[in-house]
């Protein structure tokens, strides 16, 4: 059975949403955590209607923030333990996608994924296993879990951009080119960001590149 996540939302600035932007946060924070970045977006997307749900567990490190799935190497779980979740967090998110998109009266060509770091994680797993494809997936400092079935796996290709870090240490920046190559291995058009000089977080010109990738996404951008 599926676990309801609650969610923070933010109208469209029009008042009308014709597109959906989805925020799915790091481990250890929550919805609103991410939802402040549709302040500079909204401005730029004013039919979009931003979505941030808080993962489904309480963080085992920061119970005052949420968990997508236990990370053994920060929590001490066991490898099977993190698998487990990651299994389970897969069918609430999807339930949730559905849920919210019914709500929005927003189709999947019209939704944007937005991950950062374990929220990455999530939507380069969830969405090319989605049968009706997103209209894009941005992941910041993330990386793809299980690479190597990807291409046994995917049923749709919705554009992907990576935006990472250089100075990342928490998820290395290599994590960005291996994920690339096992996406586009799959047939996904894959296009990437490396921030400068930024660590293990979203600095302005990587929001830019995405802001940019998200209207291109949506139809309001030529090229």
């Amino acid at each position: 059975m599926t676990r309801t996540l609650d969610y923070a939302q933010r109208p469209a600035a029009s008042g009308r949403a014709d597109s959906l932007v989805i925020f799915l946060h790091g481990y250890g924070a929550d919805g609103n955590d991410l939802l402040g970045l549709a302040d500079p977006l909204s401005d730029h997307l004013p039919d979009t209607a931003f979505v941030a749900p808080d993962a489904p567990e309480r963080c085992g490190v920061n119970p005052m923030g949420y968990q997508w799935f236990p990370i053994p190497w920060i929590d001490g779980s066991s490898e099977e333990v993190a698998a487990q979740g990651m299994a389970r967090a897969v069918d609430d998110l999807n339930a949730f996608l559905d849920q919210v998109m019914d709500e929005q009266g927003v189709p999947a060509d019209r939704t944007v994924l937005v991950g950062f770091s374990q929220g990455t994680m999530m939507a380069l797993h969830v969405a090319p296993r989605r049968a009706q494809p997103f209209a894009g997936v941005v992941g910041f400092s993330g990386r793809l879990l299980e690479p190597e079935l990807l291409t046994d796996e995917i049923v749709s290709r919705a554009p992907v951009l990576l935006i990472h870090g250089d100075q990342d240490d928490v998820v290395p920046p290599e994590s960005l080119p291996q994920a690339a190559e096992a996406l586009q291995e799959a047939g996904v058009d894959v296009y990437a960001h490396i921030m400068r000089g930024t660590g293990h977080g979203i600095a302005p010109d990587g929001l830019s590149v995405a802001l940019a990738f998200i209207r291109q996404c949506l139809g309001l951008e030529e090229g």
